[in-house]
């Protein structure tokens, strides 16, 4: 059978260093349940010294998610007598408690954080190690800084620390200093040559990494082919400076490549995007877009060869699929290097089939759009699918819109429409937004009735004066037809102009689309019906 590595996640402790990303016991708590549905080992839920808040959050943690069945409870403590009597009082009430303590052990440590040599260094472990395995049957202990501590003196710390009861052995890369080969090597090492640590004698070996240098993950692998089996991790890889080794990364790494690593984990990996989001929700640390497993972009496909190749066999180019890490589908970003394939096959989710002559030439269309525009979106393509097919027909057109709001008021706007015959129409309406008083005038003028179900807004120029441009998609409510989307742009240096002018648009295509345009002489529509003037 194959060996189990233990997911030691240090998101509440660690991850919660990370500069503005304080948590509260309640967001603690939460995102603690959450760690557990995701199915790590070890939750190390804080540094009860802290503060009294992190002892609380600790204690509430062990009380609440550190069942029988649940993770074991950990918390950090320095190699001091109050920190351990601290950390104790935080995790006594799990039913499987840990105390993590740790010292610096490297030169520069030594010399300018703690101010001790050597041997003062191994009376601190001893004293520390000792007091915590009185109180606690599970103890853990780190030599702070062991990529860059002397080997030698690695070995004898590991030693004293497994004399004096520690049941897991860290090795932490607390600067991200060290390489894969030379980490892998470290790691087998101290296992070979550490008194009593060695295979058969129950002693975990375990490996933390940060990611100063970019090689966290691939640090972490590497101790682990070294021979440690325990991985200390975070979500989404926060943590301080640069962050530690992701959770997610080493998962699937081992989910992904089972033949070559041989070994298993406890980690249900369906539960991981959920567990990201929430992390980053609650830290207001957002994941990178090319971020490996959970960024938006990790399993979405915008070059037409890779489209092309995704839509006939995934496995092209996803090496893992997008349910395995608990989202619904590929994501297929249509732009200017997106090919016909992939256009086509989102016209068709969109209700329109295309082929041939008519394909190619909405996809020239398309192209020339996607040249001047980052993203197409669906609103785009339903509009573009308009404008080749149906023609651009401006059964209402913007005269002028005025605008009040803020916090002195209701937000109400005033809206002028003109039709072909160059009636006026003019309405104000309330609203609980500017964008949504404008809406609800343009509804009130013309009473075609509708869902708005996307409204989106980008900068297409940078500055304060930057324009405006908005995309919106409104679903057509109409008794007597299915569902229907039609979709709207606008842009201009006004935001709320925009807003009115995308929506406009798409309420002109939407009464062109279904047959509301034909007007009598007097300016009154056949089926839509205007307001008074």
């Amino acid at each position: 059978m194959n060996e189990s590595i233990v997911f030691f996640d240090t998101t509440l402790r660690d991850g919660e260093q990370s500069p503005g990303a304080t948590l509260s016991s309640a967001e603690k708590l939460e995102i603690a349940r959450q760690l557990a549905r995701l199915g790590v080992d070890v939750i190390e839920a804080g540094f009860p010294a802290a503060s009294p808040d992190d002892l609380a959050a600790v204690q509430r943690i062990a009380q609440e998610v550190g069942t029988e069945h649940g993770p074991i409870i950990c918390g950090l403590a320095r190699a001091v007598d109050g920190d351990i009597r601290t950390c104790w009082e935080g995790v006594r009430d799990a039913a499987k408690p840990r105390i993590h303590t740790f010292l610096g052990t490297s030169e520069i440590h030594l010399r300018y954080q703690t101010g001790i040599n050597q041997e003062e260094a191994l009376h601190r472990i001893r004293e520390s190690v000792s007091l915590a395995r009185s109180l606690c049957e599970d103890v853990e202990f780190s030599p702070m800084d062991a990529g860059r501590t002397d080997p030698a003196f690695l070995v004898q710390v590991c030693a004293l620390a497994v004399e004096c009861g520690a049941t897991t052995l860290n090795i932490p890369d607390t600067v991200g200093y060290v390489t894969p080969q030379e980490w892998e090597a470290l790691i087998a090492n101290l296992i070979a040559e550490t008194p009593g640590a060695g295979p058969g004698s129950g002693i975990v070996w375990s490996v933390h990494c940060h990611n100063d240098l970019g090689l966290a993950t691939a640090n972490t692998l590497a101790g682990v082919m070294g021979g440690a089996r325990q991985v200390e991790v975070t979500i989404n890889g926060i943590g301080e400076r640069a962050g530690n080794t992701s959770l997610e990364e080493v998962a699937m790494a081992l989910k992904t490549r089972p033949q070559f690593y041989n070994l298993q984990c406890n980690i249900q990996t369906r539960e991981i995007t959920k567990t990201s989001r929430l992390v980053s929700n609650y830290t207001g640390l957002h994941v990178q877009a090319n971020k490996a497993i959970v960024g938006q972009n990790a399993f979405a496909h915008e070059a037409g060869i890779h489209q092309d190749g995704v839509l006939k066999e995934s496995s092209t180019y996803e090496i893992m699929t997008p349910e395995s890490v608990g989202l619904s589908q590929s994501r297929l970003v249509l732009g200017k290097h997106s090919g016909r394939h992939a256009l086509r096959v989102r016209l068709n989710e969109l209700g329109y089939s295309l082929a041939g002559d008519a394909l190619n030439q909405v996809f020239a269309r398309f192209k020339t759009l996607a040249d001047a525009k980052k993203n197409i979106t669906d609103a785009d393509l339903v509009a573009l699918m308009a404008d080749e097919f149906h023609g651009p027909e401006e059964i209402f057109s913007l005269g002028d819109v005025q605008v009040s709001c803020g916090t002195m008021g209701l937000p109400t706007a005033t809206v002028k429409l003109l039709d072909r015959q160059g009636n006026t129409f003019i309405h104000a309406s309330v609203g609980a937004g500017p964008v949504d008083a404008a809406y609800q005038a343009i509804d009130a003028i013309i009473q075609a009735p509708n869902t708005l179900i996307e409204y989106s807004v980008h900068s297409v120029t940078e500055g304060i004066d930057a324009l405006g441009e908005v995309t919106v998609r409104i679903k057509a409510e109409h008794p007597a037809d299915e569902a229907r989307y039609f979709g709207g742009y606008g842009a201009d240096s006004d935001i709320v102009v925009s807003s009115v002018k995308a929506y406009l648009a798409a309420v002109n295509r939407m009464i062109t689309a279904m047959g509301y345009g034909d007007q009598k002489p007097e300016g009154q529509a056949a089926t839509v019906k205007l307001a008074n003037s």
